[in-house]
């Protein structure tokens, strides 16, 4: 049993890491001693990120935009030619956009889907090579997918897309569980509810508070919170657990 909820030498890979969800899953994965590599387009953003989380392990500027089929697979071709392989992908990166349904554009709709839908199957497809050579039957990978309380219930926005693609990216990651089990991938999804992000601002308090009081549990998520679901997925604790939909949102969706 020692060693169960480890992930200490561990190499992963986190995209939007520069910042808000994705940042505080680096944070965590970095502190357990994970080799953690972020993928975000602002390089200066990046590199800052990374240098501050470095104070306590391992972070790794990787620059590159997802929002494309050949942008992932340009980010995949870089880590590959510096890590053999991958014990944890995490498909953070992400987009919203709302406007009312008679002025919803199709740019709008694309720009959502193909970053937070598409990039993720695609991404995940070019990064297999490295995933399969971490996986065997006594030490899983996994790749977890960031989806959202959106995708589970309708909330006040206009954001058809993106709540369609959370949706979908929720089901999808089952139908990559079912494909990969067989070679020791895992893949899930977590759901999150309110944490600090750029599409959840917390600068204001009155605004946490309206918040917190959505939210059975009375407050918004935390880096331990998120990091610690991730990690969690990614120890040999959960290595039987795949397919599965976590919300992640203090029981809003009850």
């Amino acid at each position: 049993m020692s060693g169960l909820l480890s992930v200490e030498g561990k190499t992963a890979l986190v995209t939007g890491g520069g910042s808000g969800i994705g940042q505080m899953i680096a944070q965590v994965l970095v502190a357990q001693g994970v080799r953690t590599y972020i993928v975000g387009r602002t390089r200066a953003t990046l590199e800052a990120t990374a240098a501050e989380l470095s104070a306590t392990g391992t972070c790794i500027a990787l620059p590159g935009d997802l929002s494309t089929v050949e942008g992932g697979r340009a980010v995949a071709a870089a880590f590959a030619q510096l890590e053999p392989k991958l014990d944890l992908l995490v498909n953070n990166a992400g987009t919203m956009y709302d406007a009312p349904i008679a002025d919803f554009t199709e740019e709008g709709w694309d720009s959502v889907v193909d970053l937070n839908l598409k990039s993720v199957f695609f991404l995940t497809q070019a990064l297999l090579p490295q995933l399969r050579a971490a996986a065997s039957a006594e030490t899983h990978a996994a790749v977890v997918n960031i989806g959202s309380i959106g995708g589970l219930r309708i909330g006040p926005k206009e954001n058809y897309s993106y709540q369609a693609a959370k949706a979908a990216l929720h089901h999808m990651s089952g139908g990559l569980a079912k494909r990969l089990a067989a070679e020791n991938i895992t893949v899930n999804a977590i759901a999150p509810g309110f944490f600090p992000s750029a599409l959840t601002p917390v600068d204001q308090p009155e605004i946490v508070e309206m918040m917190s009081n959505m939210v059975p549990r009375k407050r918004i998520g935390t880096p331990e919170d998120i990091g610690g679901t991730v990690a969690f997925l990614a120890s040999r604790a959960a290595s039987f657990i795949t397919g599965a939909v976590i919300p992640l949102e203090g029981g809003m969706a009850l």
